[in-house]
């Protein structure tokens, strides 16, 4: 864990904050790639994950950037109420689950609203390089696009195109488009709202781009329906113990009434803290971490919003 103050609020946009971190004891912070996030122990005692979005070779600071969500859990709001310029805060170390494919000819980079702040990291990597790239920047309005000016300002703003809602029908994106014709050393990266993602995902794979080039990361799951789940047990491979988990409870929460513990961080499914390996049953995957190919080896789940699709899921716990 790293102690750090927060040396800069700024509104960066219509309801987003950035929020500059630099470590109390004024020490170097340890190295982050890009694509790289944190997490962020809140003063209300939740946990959030937050990309990094300054450059990659900047040790002085973390930036990240926090949309106020309508439909917050706790998290967006305590950034925006409760933090502070000289608040400090507790992080851990940076950990990159989006990491960028250096071996790869060309990038297309793909950001949605908020989803800007691991991608602004990968062009400020990308532009040091010398890669070839091209970043679509997708937003409601250019007053709700956060870190416009920076970009517009950047060495490699003549690689960025905005498209607006809000825009003429010139300026939109034309997904089609962009990702037709495919070579097998071109990569795609996409960060954002879910809709915009699973269009652009979904564009790629219809244009005939292959899995390996394809490269998301969810900020936010979909509500997971709970009408249709069954209650079951888990059973505990170190002393055999069997734990009923009921139609309404997640498992990590129901491993958490019996004293059992897990590490949990976004409680969405999203970040992989909880990822927990299965050695006998079959998982119901509601996550949106793990790959296809990892959902269909059954090995391994996320505890914080899977189910079970048989009646006992074994754990290696």
């Amino acid at each position: 864990m790293i102690d750090v103050l927060v040396t800069r609020k700024h509104n960066e946009a219509e309801g987003i904050c950035s929020f500059e971190l630099a470590a109390i004891d004024e020490q170097p912070l340890p190295p982050f790639s890009a694509g790289s996030h944190i997490d962020v122990h809140l003063p209300n005692g939740l946990v959030r994950q937050y990309s990094l979005c300054n450059h990659p070779q900047e040790r002085h600071r973390y930036l990240i950037g926090v949309l106020l969500d309508p439909a917050t859990r706790g998290g967006s709001q305590a950034m925006h109420e409760q933090v502070h310029e000289g608040s400090r805060l507790r992080i851990g170390e940076p950990r990159n689950l989006f990491p960028l494919e250096h071996g790869a000819a060309y990038s297309v980079l793909f950001a949605g609203g908020i989803g800007i702040t691991p991608i602004l990291c990968m062009a400020e990597r990308l532009a040091l390089a010398g890669a070839d790239f091209e970043l679509h920047y997708c937003g409601r309005s250019e007053e709700r696009t956060a870190f416009i000016e920076r970009i517009r300002g950047s060495d490699f703003a003549d690689r960025v195109q905005f498209h607006f809602d809000n825009g003429e029908a010139s300026q939109r994106l034309d997904a089609p488009r962009v990702l037709d014709g495919p070579a097998h050393d071109r990569h795609l990266y996409v960060c954002g709202p879910t809709g915009f993602m699973d269009f652009v995902l979904s564009t790629a794979r219809t244009q005939g781009w292959a899995e390996a080039q394809l490269h998301r990361e969810y900020f936010s799951a979909a509500p997971a329906a709970t009408q249709d789940s069954d209650s079951f047990e888990v059973q505990l491979a170190s002393n055999g113990q069997c734990i009923r988990v009921p139609a309404d409870r997640s498992v990590a929460e129901a491993l958490a009434q019996a004293g059992i513990e897990i590490p949990l961080s976004c409680e969405q499914g999203i970040c992989g803290t909880c990822l927990t390996r299965v050695l006998d049953g079959e998982p119901d995957h509601r996550d949106m971490f793990m790959t296809d190919a990892e959902h269909a080896r059954n090995d391994q789940f996320t505890p914080c919003c899977s189910r079970s699709k048989s009646a006992r899921l074994v754990l290696d716990l």
